[in-house]
């Protein structure tokens, strides 16, 4: 199993990554996540649609790079 040690590296390792999200949530709109071109709105009357295709993909290179770096 586990040791005390190894569980808090992963602790750290997790609560840091947590934190990221965070401040990428919160400077999201600034840097323009969000509203980049590829993103699809869909407004109609009633209901509004939001694809957000291209800020994912973003999203997901840059959480494919850290888990990498944090694997080796």
């Amino acid at each position: 199993m586990f040791t005390p040690d190894q569980i808090g590296k992963i602790l750290l390792g997790i609560g840091g990554i947590i934190a990221l999200v965070g401040v990428v949530f919160l400077l999201g709109d600034r840097i323009g996540l969000g509203r980049l071109p590829g993103d699809i709105i869909i407004r109609r009357e009633n209901l509004t649609i939001y694809f957000p295709i291209t800020t994912m993909i973003i999203i997901s290179i840059i959480l494919t790079l850290i888990f990498s770096l944090f694997r080796r």
